[in-house]
């Protein structure tokens, strides 16, 4: 059995009520919740709340929310790996466990079925332990600049002289899911494990979303992916 696990506490600080507001339209944590629904991946697809409004909005959308997360998981202090744990821990309680798993953000609007698809097809398929969306860097980290005794000057000199396509690329999370065996993660208490697997995404797939600029950004990215223009 597989699960997908939407975590959407509801304080945030930067964005209020980021998890519940508009985007394009509708509830930016409806899309992460249609696409694990459509993936057809997960016999159970739920979300960690503690946030009436959020799991309300959450039931409407076809998820299920079983239980309200506990204080102790719903603070600024809890990571990821406290919330999972709390979700796999209610679940064994009432009879349930799960094979794999995939955390999912709840301000994920890029997130697709068919990426979902991909990458528990990997995870299934391979000696995986995590299988996650990354993005490479648009422009050489190699090259990168600091600023010492008021000059500009390079972080890795020894880089300079290269070309571009020479360079080795860098990634980073593109911070949208993480598809993970439960078995490893309850055993190293960690999500991304020892053996992850990259799904490479464009950048145009890609926004952090921190601020009401880059929401705006967000939601231009996301209309040129649904349109094209």
């Amino acid at each position: 059995m597989n699960i997908a696990i939407i975590t959407a506490r509801g304080g945030s600080k930067r964005i209020p009520r980021k998890n519940v507001k508009a985007f394009c339209g509708k509830p930016i944590i409806e899309y992460s919740i249609e696409a694990a629904l459509q993936s057809g991946c997960f016999d159970e697809v739920m979300v960690s709340t503690d946030d009436v409004e959020i799991a309300a909005i959450a039931k409407k959308a076809g998820a299920a929310v079983p239980f309200m997360r506990s204080e102790a998981t719903a603070n600024d202090f809890a990571t990821t790996a406290d919330v999972l744990k709390e979700v796999f821990d209610a679940y064994q309680a009432n009879g349930k466990q799960f094979t794999n798993a995939c955390c999912i953000y709840p301000t994920a609007p890029f997130v697709t079925a068919e990426k979902l698809k991909e990458a528990m097809k990997t995870l299934a398929e391979t000696e995986a332990t995590t299988v996650m969306p990354v993005v490479q860097y648009s422009f050489p980290p190699q090259r990168a600049l600091v600023i010492r005794d008021e000059n500009l000057t390079p972080q890795y000199p020894e880089y300079q002289l290269k070309r571009s396509q020479d360079l080795e690329p860098v990634y980073h999370d593109a911070g949208q899911f993480y598809c993970f065996s439960v078995e490893d993660f309850l055993r190293e208490g960690k999500v991304i494990g020892e053996k992850t697997k990259a799904l490479i995404v464009s950048d145009l797939e890609v926004q952090d979303i921190d601020n009401e600029e880059d929401w705006k950004i967000a939601e231009m990215k996301y209309h040129l992916m649904q349109t094209g223009k």
